[in-house]
Parts: C-alpha cells; sequence; structure tokens
C-alpha cells in the first residue's frame, strides 16, 4: 500500500486554478522533492494534503485513510510550514512537552519523546533554553522535532532550509534523511534549491501553474526532457570566425569564442527549443566547414527544470 496516493487532485479560487489535476503516489521510506517557480501550486499542494484547504475536485489518501477523513489524516502527518512560529518564551523542552500533550500522550510518555526529539535533532544541549534565544537554524530543527511527535507516516516540509547558511543547510538534510531512513516515514520536501533535490531525494514532481510536468528520480526527469544546453566543438583555426558567423544565424543558440584555444567555440542553448545541435552541425555542412569534433555536456536537473518550465510557458 502506497504511503500517499492523490488522483486528480485539484484546487480552484474563483477563475484561477492552483492546483490542476494532480495524481502522483509515493511509498514508505520515499523523499519527494516537490518543485516548481513561484506560483506553481507547491503550497497549495501541501495545505490540500494536509487537510487545511478543502480540494474543489478529485481526492487523496494517505495510508488508506481517505482525504476527507481529517481528524485521522491529521494524527498521521507531520507538518513544518515555510513560516513556521514558536512562542517566544518558552524553553525548547517546553514546546515540544506540549506539543506531544496535544496529541494526547501521557506526562511520562510526552516528556521521554520530547527528551528523544531534541537528542534527534541535536538540540539537547539547548533543551532549557528560550527560543527567542535560538537561531534560526535551530529553530527549523526544533519545527522538525514538533513535524515528529506524533510519529507520522507522512512529513511535509516546506522550503525547511530557507535563508540558512551553508552549515545550517547540512543539518536540516540530515534530518530529512533520517526521517526516511531511521523512521522509516515518507517526507515531502518543497523547495527551491534543485541541489538539495539531486543530494537526497529519491524522486521528484516538477508543478508549474498548477499542473505536474514531470514526475520520477531526478535521472528519470533529465532523461525524459533530454536537454542538453551545452556543447563544445572544434574547427580548423582559421575557420573560427566563419564558424561563428554561421552558427550565430541558428535560433536558440549563443556562440561564443576562446581567444586562447584558436577553433573551438562554445554552444549554449538559449531557447526552450530542445537540443539544436543537430540545426547547428547541419548549418557548419552547409557552410562546407569541417567539424573536427563535437561534444555537450552533461544534462543537469537545472537544464531539465528549466527547460520544462520555459516550454510550459509558451
Amino acid at each position: 500500500m502506497s504511503s500517499l496516493e492523490v488522483v486528480q487532485l485539484s484546487k480552484r479560487f474563483g477563475a484561477r486554478t492552483a492546483v490542476d489535476a494532480l495524481s502522483f503516489s509515493t511509498r514508505q521510506g520515499d523523499i519527494i522533492g516537490l518543485l516548481g517557480p513561484n506560483g506553481a501550486g507547491k503550497t497549495t499542494t501541501i495545505r490540500l494534503l494536509t487537510t487545511i484547504l478543502r480540494p474543489s475536485g478529485g481526492s487523496f489518501s494517505l495510508t488508506g485513510i481517505p482525504g476527507e477523513h481529517q481528524a485521522a489524516i491529521r494524527e498521521r502527518i507531520g507538518v513544518l510550514p515555510e513560516s513556521a512560529g514558536y512562542p517566544a518564551r518558552q524553553t525548547g523542552w517546553e514546546y515540544l512537552r506540549y506539543s506531544a500533550r496535544l496529541f494526547g500522550l501521557g506526562r511520562v510518555e510526552s516528556a521521554n519523546v520530547t527528551d528523544r526529539l531534541l537528542a534527534d535533532v541535536g538540540l539537547s544541549d539547548r533543551a532549557g533554553s528560550r527560543i527567542s534565544t535560538y537561531s534560526r537554524g535551530m529553530r527549523q530543527r526544533l519545527g522538525i522535532a514538533r513535524a515528529l511527535v506524533n510519529d507520522p507516516a507522512v512529513v511535509f516540509l516546506d522550503e525547511p532550509t530557507l535563508g540558512l547558511d551553508p552549515a545550517g543547510q547540512r543539518e536540516i538534510l540530515a534530518a530529512v534523511r533520517d526521517i526516511a531512513q531511521r523512521r522509516g516515514a515518507t517526507v515531502l520536501l518543497s523547495t527551491h534549491t534543485l541541489t538539495e533535490v539531486e543530494q537526497i531525494c529519491t524522486n521528484l514532481l516538477i508543478l508549474n501553474r498548477g499542473k505536474l510536468l514531470a514526475a520520477g528520480t531526478v535521472s528519470d526527469v533529465i532523461a525524459t526532457v533530454g536537454a542538453r544546453r551545452s556543447g563544445r566543438l572544434r574547427v580548423a583555426p582559421d575557420l573560427t570566425p566563419l564558424a561563428q558567423a554561421t552558427l550565430d544565424t541558428v535560433n536558440g543558440l549563443k556562440v561564443t569564442g576562446d581567444p586562447d584555444h584558436p577553433g573551438e567555440l562554445r554552444l549554449e542553448a538559449i531557447s526552450s527549443a530542445r537540443d539544436p545541435w543537430d540545426n547547428a552541425l547541419r548549418a557548419l555542412l552547409d557552410a562546407r566547414i569541417a567539424v573536427l569534433a563535437f561534444d555537450t555536456d552533461a544534462t543537469r536537473l537545472s537544464d531539465a527544470f528549466l527547460s520544462l518550465t520555459e516550454e510550459d510557458q509558451t
């Protein structure tokens, strides 16, 4: 049984469709990267799946529980919103223990859970300090601990590393891995940072204007797009000016020379058109310019992301 099953989920606000017929499924222990430009529908998707918003259409289930059973869903999820608020005068220990009590844990059990979670996120030494004295990174780790007090099956994290320095980002990502690997929970991670997705996500979803553009592993998405955004070619040094002038006529291609390496030209795809290399090589062939070497750079997730979202705007 999947941990999360989403079928044709939609949300409309008047005439605007924020989430448009979204479908996907997850398994236990997955870390799902939820990607998209601003306004893509990522936060609305999280609010739907955490029962803050009611869908306009479609359905979802979490560990087999239908989405309309809001109370039961909330017992099985953990959430760290993008802008989480904390009671400044409480200590980290008091805040977590209070949260555990809200889920019905007894006094002793809630204290034990609080101690364990603070240790898990590296805050044991600051358990007795007021939250007002915590750094942003410490508050984010406290928020992750708060999302785990009920031992959830699915954890939703909305931009958990936003505004953190590299050390803080590493700490949060380590905590995310722990949630999936040691606890076996599914993590839905909304982020703008593509390197985070490449580092820890087992699968990803790319949204734009509420629609799902691509889903699968990082390598699957890159292979589906198939866009190689840059390349290099070599011609005879004396033909470099003619080759560059010829390539400048190819749509969607930027060409630059290398003064230190006569005969070498750098090519970059600058439009949503995929792989303009065939047109480039054909133009050189028509101009009777021999290509001595040609190679394209490996596609990155950022290349695939830009190709998908730019193409969707057309």
